[in-house]
């Protein structure tokens, strides 16, 4: 699409995974350099994580705030094992499970780029603790949404109105930037548009569909 109406007038970003690199990437150095058998960490995550996993899993409970970081720990490493069959320490797995994350600046540069554009851009995160670099981010978005901070989380709809109600903007002229395609469904769900992310370049090919002068 070249040329044409703008057709959105706010775009709401993911953190984790969005603007940083590949969430993945930073479990796979962590499993490597704790020797973390990564079959009981992949057995966990499903459990506590999966479409059809219950409400009020350890997860669902620390994105909402339920649960302190503390208490997901020793949670979490209750369920892991190590590669020769050992316990996993449960101080700082969080911080160890996310200590190769990087922000992406490609993303954070299309972010800005699109708010000198004239568009709001905002953020909505699932929080797994206090990941977040508050001072760069409370410079270029708003609102920002945070799990823990709000008591809700993705996919539910709750937390997508909420956003829409600080953007004071109808759903349909606002799009939702996820990595995880339950949360893109979500989003959908209560009329919004929605990209799955997967690179800097395929994000900002779909949403120069929306806004033009990305083009």
């Amino acid at each position: 699409m070249t040329g044409g109406r703008r057709r959105v007038d706010a775009v709401v970003f993911d953190f984790g995974g969005v603007l940083t690199g590949p969430v993945r990437e930073s479990i796979a150095a962590w499993l490597d350099r704790d020797g973390i058998d990564p079959a009981s960490f992949s057995r966990t995550l499903k459990a506590w994580l999966s479409r059809d996993a219950p409400d009020g899993t350890p997860i669902h409970r620390l994105e909402t705030g339920e649960l302190s970081t503390a208490e997901f720990d020793t949670l979490l490493a209750a369920e892991l094992t190590t590669l020769d069959g050992g316990p996993v320490d449960p101080v700082g797995v969080l911080d160890r499970l996310f200590a190769e994350m990087r922000e992406d600046e490609a993303m954070f540069g299309l972010a800005d780029e699109l708010r000198r554009l004239g568009l709001r851009v905002g953020l909505l995160s699932n929080s797994w603790g206090n990941i977040y670099p508050r001072e760069r981010l409370d410079a270029l978005f708003d609102p920002i949404v945070i799990s823990e901070e709000v008591g809700l989380r993705k996919p539910h709809a709750e937390i997508f109105e909420l956003t829409l109600d600080r953007l004071r903007l109808p759903a349909e002229r606002v799009v939702f930037v996820d990595d995880a395609e339950p949360n893109v469904l979500g989003a959908r769900a209560v009329g919004m548009r929605a990209v799955l992310h997967t690179d800097p370049a395929a994000t900002r090919a779909a949403l120069g569909e929306l806004v033009p002068e990305l083009t």
